[in-house]
This record gives C-alpha cells, sequence and structure tokens, in this order.
C-alpha cells in the first residue's frame, strides 16, 4: 500500500519571511537595468510638508514660485501642472492649472505671468477662482490646508481651445500620463 504523500504548503509567514530577500534582489537589479528615479519635482522656496511663504499666497504677492522638475520620461511630449487645495471647505479647490509646456522644459520660474500663452511656452487655464494664471492659498481661518503641485509628463501636446478647466485637462490627459509625482505643502491664514 502507498503512503499518501502531503505536500507542504508554505504558511503565509513563511512566504513574508522571503520578503527581504526578494526586496533585495529588485533594488539590486533595477539600477542594473538603468531604472532611473522617476518624475521628481522641486521648488526653489517651497519643501514638502513646510509651510508655504507668505509671497506664493493672499497674504503676499500672490506669485507663483518657482518649479523645477527632472527625469521625465523619454517619451515626453509635453507636461502639465495642476495645483489644488484637497481641504477646501466646499470640495477640491484648483488654483493652478497649465498645459502643453515644452518636453524640454525643466522649470517654471517665480511669478509667471497670469496670462493664457506663457513666454518660454505652454499655456495657462482657469483656476477656480476664475482668472487665468495663478492665484495662491487664501484659505479661511482654521486648521492649515494642504496645497498639491502635480506634475505630468504626457506623451501628446494637448493643445485645447477655449476656457480650459481642470475638468477638461484631466479629460484630454486620460490615457496619455506617462508619470507624475507631485509635491505637497501647507498654509494657514495668521
Amino acid at each position: 500500500m502507498n503512503k499518501p504523500t502531503h505536500r507542504r504548503i508554505p504558511t503565509l509567514a513563511a512566504l513574508i519571511g522571503f520578503l527581504p530577500i526578494i526586496c533585495t534582489y529588485w533594488a539590486a537589479w533595477l539600477p542594473a537595468r538603468g531604472a532611473s528615479p522617476g518624475l521628481t519635482l522641486t521648488a526653489k522656496n517651497l519643501r514638502a510638508g513646510a509651510r508655504i511663504p507668505d509671497a506664493f499666497t493672499c497674504d503676499g504677492r500672490d506669485v507663483s514660485p518657482e518649479l523645477e522638475w527632472s527625469n521625465a520620461p523619454q517619451r515626453t511630449r509635453s507636461f502639465a501642472l495642476i495645483v489644488e487645495d484637497p481641504d477646501a471647505p466646499g470640495g477640491t479647490w484648483v488654483h493652478w492649472v497649465v498645459y502643453d509646456l515644452p518636453a524640454g522644459a525643466q522649470r517654471l520660474p517665480e511669478g509667471v505671468p497670469k496670462q493664457r500663452e506663457i513666454p518660454d511656452g505652454g499655456r495657462q487655464g482657469y483656476n477656480d477662482f476664475g482668472r487665468v494664471g495663478y492665484n495662491g492659498p487664501c484659505p479661511p481661518p482654521g486648521p492649515p490646508h494642504r496645497y498639491i503641485f502635480r506634475l505630468y509628463a504626457l506623451d501628446i501636446t494637448l493643445n485645447l481651445k477655449g476656457r480650459v478647466t481642470r475638468g477638461a485637462a484631466e479629460e484630454a490627459m486620460q490615457g496619455h500620463i506617462l508619470a507624475q509625482t507631485e509635491l505637497t505643502a501647507e498654509y494657514q491664514r495668521k
């Protein structure tokens, strides 16, 4: 009579024990394959998680901050940027919509003029203040609000016409986002 053979089924604990080995393998393999760190966004006068300086808010000059990015995918044809406050009392409030920034662009200077066409290329849409360009944080009294600067690398140029809002830009970007990154900072009125 043959004895039944039982195969040992690995337990969850045993599988978890292999995680460090798997992670070490992937960490060693990715750089060897030429992986890049991915799209990154930085700001000269903003730090992630820190308070936004008054100059970039309605309590100051209300100018846009200088932004820089790097490590865009090779197939990038244009960039788009959306800045929003998810903590606004009536729901997410859009502060800036930028699109069709050239593929070779790596920065936006401080104080981008509040007009449809950006001098070095790109266009600005309408924010939730009903204006073209950047309008900075201006929250009601209370706890700090988060402001998310979200940059997208796209495989197309959007070429949008008319009154372009966040919704129109996001709809046109669907299926064309190669990479995205974000920088989040906070602001609280004094």
